[in-house]
């Protein structure tokens, strides 16, 4: 599918991006290199769109469904601790989950399906997005249209994974990564000495019956059949032995696998709060910081793309899982709200783990991530 040319080309942009990594909303080189590649390939080619992504366009010129593909393009700020030549030359900054791959494979994908656009029908977007560390990238470029003038049929893109035979591809029908919901909670009591707590409103007490009583909701409230985990990831409070203060605070981050679960853990926790504080007599905030929705692949497009991939030979490893490999997020549940299709995996091999200090993307397995993106072209677009 691929020559030694276009793979080693593939291989220079995947190192060049680790190199030079870019945080959230900052991709700007990244996507002037993204940009000016596509151009050469001889795409129409638009940037700034959500402030740093790109959207390259192939229209036909023939009726055919509109189908996009999407890679992510920022990194992490984590000090790199690899010590091989491409290592990251800003410090405090790592492409430590691959982005610099899944965008190198577009790419190389991109070069093959532009060379085989007479064989083709349709309209075809490649959508580089900035923000998926926390950002909601692909909520902001949906919000900019990317899926409208013309409207996408369907959506693809995949995600790197450590710990999966190298160059192994497996799709995930129905629920396949987690939603994440991030919540501050802050708990006003009132304050007092550590000797008459009577007198005072300990929201230290108040936050420890919250951690237990949330446990609650994932124990008893969700259904068993579903997946969902709570998790209290910061308790702030006090600073003096002998003083009760008068606030505590708690960052409260909640995972779920499908709407449902989600309803029954994030849609209760303000009920929660609520009874608790109120019983002991405090009062509360609650701040909704941050939300991705779970990721759930359309079944019928993720039969699909199994299909595809055993009959344009992506992979010698191809497999449908009935287990979700990650409650992980994943912000491209954004994109599968809007319009159907398929969130798919390629095995990183051994590597160390997402969000590792030592991690590297493993640059054997771009032929077969830029590979399943050409047979989902050729075989949704063809003109037969």
């Amino acid at each position: 599918m691929f020559d030694d040319a276009q793979v080693q080309e593939a291989i220079r942009l995947r190192r060049h991006f680790h190199r030079h990594p870019e945080l959230k909303f900052e991709e700007t080189a990244t996507a002037s290199v993204v940009a000016k590649r596509l151009r050469e390939l001889g795409y129409r080619v638009t940037e700034g769109i959500a402030t740093t992504g790109v959207m390259a366009e192939l229209d036909t010129g023939r009726d055919g469904p509109v189908i996009a593909f999407r890679a992510d393009m920022d990194a992490l700020p984590i000090h790199e601790a690899n010590d091989f030549e491409h290592r990251s030359s800003h410090d405090g900054l790592m492409h430590a989950c691959g982005h610099d791959g899944h965008t190198a494979s577009l790419l190389l994908a991109a070069e093959a399906i532009i060379t085989r656009q007479d064989e083709l029908c349709g309209h075809l977007k490649l959508l580089f997005q900035p923000a998926e560390e926390g950002g909601n990238g692909a909520a902001r470029m949906v919000e900019a249209g990317v899926l409208d003038n013309p409207r996408v049929s369907a959506i693809f893109g995949y995600h790197n994974r450590p710990g999966f035979d190298e160059g192994q591809l497996f799709v995930k029908p129905g629920p396949a990564m987690g939603g994440n919901d991030t919540y501050r909670v802050t708990i006003d009591g009132r304050s007092g000495h550590a000797a008459m707590p009577h007198l005072a409103v300990d929201p230290i007490y108040i936050g420890a019956s919250l951690v237990q009583q949330l446990q609650g909701l994932v124990g008893r409230q969700k259904s068993p059949l579903e997946a969902g985990v709570i998790t209290v990831a910061a308790f702030h409070a006090g600073d003096a032995a002998n003083v009760i203060p008068g606030q505590a605070e708690l960052v409260v981050n909640i995972r779920s696998d499908r709407p449902s679960s989600r309803d029954a853990l994030a849609g209760r926790l303000e009920r929660v709060v609520s009874g608790v504080c109120a019983a002991h007599g405090a009062t509360f905030q609650l701040e909704h910081e941050h939300q991705v929705p779970p990721l759930v692949n359309d079944a019928e497009w993720a039969e699909r793309v199994l299909s595809l991939a055993k009959a344009h030979g992506v992979s010698r490893d191809i497999q449908r899982l009935d287990y979700m490999p990650t409650m992980g997020a994943e912000d491209f549940s954004f994109y599968l709200q809007e319009v159907p299709g398929c969130f798919f995996f390629v095995g990183n091999g051994d590597s160390a783990y997402l969000h590792n200090e030592h991690y590297d993307f493993n640059d054997n397995i771009l032929p077969v991530a830029g590979g399943m993106f050409v047979a989902l072209a050729q075989g949704l677009m063809s003109r037969d």
